[in-house]
């Protein structure tokens, strides 16, 4: 997310955990961690999905985005913004990660662009929409598994003066079409780099920033009509968790004028989940620590798992 924002520069489900434990300060550190000992064994019989903007896959792999997934050893890793205009066939490990997914961008080089690594074997990929136009940055990969889909997504910015602003609305009515066709067979997790704020919570300066892309009336307007679907609800899986998290709860720190330093940061990063799904998430975690490597810090979750682990590699 590299848009410039007020702040950069001058039912049965999991019931809300009532705050995020933090033993020090939220985390203020711009290199990535030399010690990832603050990374948890996963929950017995969970499944690990994490979501991360790696803002150059390039880059970040100089940086210390290697060494991050090495400690945190997702089950699936879904990663937006890689900027690579072809698969990077020996970034990880295809012993570690057999199932290697990438979107690239078709309409500039070294832009947008995702990507999925995972250790369980998909049912079936699709890339894009339908209608291919509307994505031709390589922002859309769709991988079916066992009891999900999952929608692995780098949502448009609406760009410097919101020039992008129509286009984004063209998106979000097009992703809402998908994940209702989804939800007819399975439920759906929807996450990436979602490029909005929902709420004044999710943004330290919300006062100065209702015209800024990823915080205007429209984008949120549109997250929220999202977030009611068609059938039944979907969960905005971090908030429901937290209701009041806030500079806890930041995952974007722009690089302009010490923002992360400051604590000055934006929730863009999410999991949303069809509400039926929403009983078998156990936690949703910000490694807020994890800063550096990227603009972004790693998303994670913790969903219960019905697959066999030996299923994973077959």
């Amino acid at each position: 997310m590299a848009v410039k924002r007020a702040g950069d520069a001058d039912a049965s489900e999991p019931a809300a955990k009532k705050a995020l434990t933090q033993s020090a300060p939220v985390p203020n550190n711009k290199t990535m961690p030399t010690d990832y000992g603050f990374i948890e064994a996963a929950p017995a019989g969970c499944l690990k999905i994490v979501t991360y903007n790696v803002n150059s896959l390039a880059a970040a792999s100089k940086k210390g985005f290697k060494e991050y997934v090495a400690a945190e050893s997702p089950d699936i890793l879904c990663l937006q913004e890689t900027k690579a205009n072809q698969p990077m066939a020996f970034l990880l490990s295809k012993t570690q990660y057999p199932h290697q997914l990438w979107h690239c961008s078709r309409a500039k080089k070294g832009y947008s662009g995702t990507a999925v690594f995972s250790k369980r074997k998909p049912l079936r990929t699709t890339y894009g929409f339908e209608d291919n136009k509307l994505d031709d940055e390589g922002r859309l990969i769709t991988v079916e598994y066992d009891s999900f889909h999952l929608v692995a997504c780098y949502v448009p910015n609406a760009g410097e003066k919101l020039v992008r602003l129509d286009r984004r609305m063209r998106w979000d009515e097009a992703m809402r079409a998908h994940l209702d066709a989804l939800e007819q067979t399975k439920p759906v997790i929807y996450t990436g780099d979602l490029n909005v704020a929902h709420a004044e919570v999710d943004l330290a300066r919300p006062d100065t920033n209702h015209r800024s892309a990823g915080f205007t009336d429209e984008e949120r307007q549109s997250f929220t009509t999202t977030l009611q679907g068609s059938a039944l609800p979907r969960v905005d899986a971090f908030r429901q968790l937290y209701p009041t998290a806030r500079a806890d709860a930041y995952t974007y720190f722009g690089y302009r004028a010490n923002c992360r330093e400051k604590r000055l940061g934006w929730r863009l990063d999410y999991f949303v989940v069809s509400q039926p799904l929403m009983p078998r998430v156990v936690d949703v975690i910000n490694r807020n620590q994890c800063y550096g490597a990227s603009d972004h810090v790693p998303l994670l979750l913790y969903l219960r798992d019905t697959v066999e682990a030996d299923d994973s590699a077959g």
